[in-house]
């Protein structure tokens, strides 16, 4: 079990949790595409406590290595990003838009997920492994994903209709590669 314990290891703790955060992404969107909105809500949470902890516990043990950036962004981009999307998409828009609406909604949607993608990219080509800067330059991907799941909640709730949630999703994408400067937990 030393390899746990051993920074260079590819699964050591620290990615195992990271694994886990992809294995629950993966999950949520295959509940997504069976209209459990639920269980991958829950789902998408769990991932969400995972990538909290992976870093904890890589900075915490010593485990950081550019293995572990690299595979964080892309448990991020899948539970941050596709995810909260997918949901939407599926819970909101396929429900209640129509066809030239669903057209722009699936614009918006896909401009989400490259502004995602191109934060996360960014983040790695500017961050040192083990290294935590006390302030994101823009919101990072899972305060986007919280932001989304509150303006999905909106919709749920009938507080929201769906071009709302198109409005927002094109907000919330735009501050992920903006200059908003947001605190570090």
């Amino acid at each position: 079990m030393k390899f746990l314990w051993t920074p260079s290891s590819h699964f050591n703790l620290a990615n195992l949790f990271t694994f886990v955060n992809i294995t629950a992404g993966l999950m949520a969107v295959y509940f997504i595409t069976q209209n459990n909105f639920f269980l991958a809500v829950i789902l998408a949470w769990i991932g969400g406590a995972f990538d909290i902890f992976d870093g904890k516990i890589a900075r915490k043990y010593n485990l950081s290595n550019e293995f572990g950036v690299q595979l964080d962004s892309f448990a991020d981009f899948l539970s941050f990003v596709l995810v909260p999307v997918f949901l939407i998409f599926q819970a909101v828009y396929v429900t209640e838009l129509s066809s030239l609406a669903i057209i722009v909604a699936a614009v918006v949607s896909i401009y989400y997920v490259i502004s995602g993608l191109r934060r996360l990219i960014h983040f790695n080509l500017h961050t040192d492994a083990g290294e935590v800067d006390k302030y994101f330059t823009g919101v990072p991907t899972p305060l986007g994903a919280i932001l989304l799941w509150l303006v999905y909640l909106s919709n749920h709730f009938e507080l929201l209709p769906a071009f709302g949630v198109i409005a927002f999703m094109a907000l919330i994408g735009w501050t992920l590669n903006s200059t908003l400067k947001v605190p570090h937990p």
